[in-house]
């Protein structure tokens, strides 16, 4: 499922499962629940009202009782918490597992602070986008990541490949894949006093983007504060036997508060904050420049290059790419991915990628991909639905400010 109509497909969930017979829609939407893989916190969302939906070979959460439009009020105004367990985490360790990481994203990673991280992007021969995936360098010799679940089966076969090949010369590199653990992503402005109740680590000087292995309601977990939402928030690692008394240990410190978030939300939530979707806003033929994501290749790395791609990425940082990543306000119904995008004058300059109704700021906001110079916010756009052209304008991202904690 392409993640821009998830929140589409929880407004129909909604309406049918208030109108119709529920064994009908359980039956049509979820016919393939069987050969689904569930999370350990399956039943959990089930007992809490989850209405459950494929998503990337996985039985997900797509909303609980509230609705889309308030889950995603609720983590900004308070937290939510999501299970993203569906994603993959693993880890690479060996003294070269630098060096190797760094021929296949394009991230200083030699640059980064043990026990920080960035997001980084996963690229090929012609410097299109594999994957996106934040990175952490736990120490030296031990590289934390995670990988989309979508992506899971391609990234792990294309890193293998090239293990295997940098083996072959001699380098030291193995990995581990974390089946084995569970990941949460509490987000919000209460993520932070919701958790402290449950460690001794001192939260407030973990910032953005860092990266430590401590103990949470008794448990060694792995917190990195980071998330996809745009608010402050952290992403925990925990084993997957714990999972479950770490997610009711949070909601019950909260008070009711942080509150159980689907997918649906989830998907608003990183729109509004300008944020990509792999599937969607990247694929295997946009570059990061094409996707406006620049400033995460390395200083080092634009000078050097050394990774898959490189050579079309180098020339696009210094010629400009053909196409860039905008945002868009638009009029009339919400945009949806693959509406076409023109100027003023009605000629075709792009497509939509995903797009939405956002519940922060009461309108249509879309992101999509337009010709170079067309770009600019404030150029007047049409985005055409269902045949008919409505008004939009370019504008920054991201749409709703972020709230990241970083040192004042």
């Amino acid at each position: 499922m392409r993640g821009g109509g998830l929140w589409q497909l929880g407004q129909s969930l909604t309406r049918h499962l208030a109108q119709a017979d529920k064994k009908t829609v359980a039956r049509r939407y979820l016919s393939a629940e069987a050969e689904l893989k569930k999370t350990v916190l399956h039943d959990f969302h089930v007992a809490n009202g989850g209405k459950m939906v494929p998503f990337a070979g996985w039985s997900m959460p797509i909303q609980y009782k509230d609705s889309i439009m308030d889950s995603t009020l609720n983590c900004r105004q308070n937290g939510s918490l999501f299970d993203v367990s569906h994603m993959c985490g693993l880890s690479l360790k060996g003294k070269d597992c630098i060096p190797f990481l760094e021929k296949l994203v394009i991230a200083d990673v030699a640059a980064l602070a043990p026990g920080t991280g960035t997001l980084t992007v996963f690229t090929n021969e012609k410097g299109g986008a594999i994957d996106d995936s934040v990175i952490t360098k736990v120490k030296d010799d031990h590289i934390y990541l995670v990988v989309n679940a979508g992506c899971r089966d391609k990234d792990l076969a294309h890193i293998e490949e090239h293990m295997k090949a940098f083996k072959a010369k001699g380098g030291d590199v193995l990995w581990h894949i974390h089946d084995e653990r569970s990941l949460l992503a509490l987000q919000g402005p209460l993520a932070g006093p919701v958790l402290q109740h449950l460690t001794k680590k001192d939260l407030s000087k973990v910032y953005f983007g860092e990266f430590h292995m401590l103990d949470i309601n008794g448990v060694h977990c792995f917190l990195t504060r980071t998330g996809y939402t745009g608010e402050d928030g952290f992403e925990i690692s925990v084993p997957s036997e714990h999972a479950v008394d770490l997610a009711k240990a949070i909601l019950e410190k909260s008070e009711g508060k942080v509150r159980l978030t689907g997918l649906g939300a989830r998907d608003s939530l990183r729109l509004e904050a300008g944020l990509c979707l792999y599937g969607n806003d990247m694929e295997q033929h946009v570059t990061p420049v094409e996707a406006g994501l620049t400033w995460a290749i390395g200083k080092r790395r634009r000078a050097e290059g050394g990774f898959l791609g490189a050579e079309v990425i180098l020339k696009q940082l210094e010629e400009g790419p053909s196409v860039r990543r905008v945002g868009v306000f638009s009029s009339g119904p919400p945009p949806r991915s693959h509406n076409e995008i023109q100027d003023d004058k009605g000629k075709g300059i792009g497509e939509v990628t995903s797009g939405g109704f956002s519940p922060c700021l009461k309108k249509n906001i879309a992101m999509g991909y337009v010709i170079s110079g067309s770009h600019k916010a404030g150029t007047k756009v049409k985005i055409v639905i269902r045949g008919k052209s409505y008004d939009g304008v370019v504008t920054k991202m991201p749409f709703v400010p972020t709230k990241y904690y970083k040192p004042s």
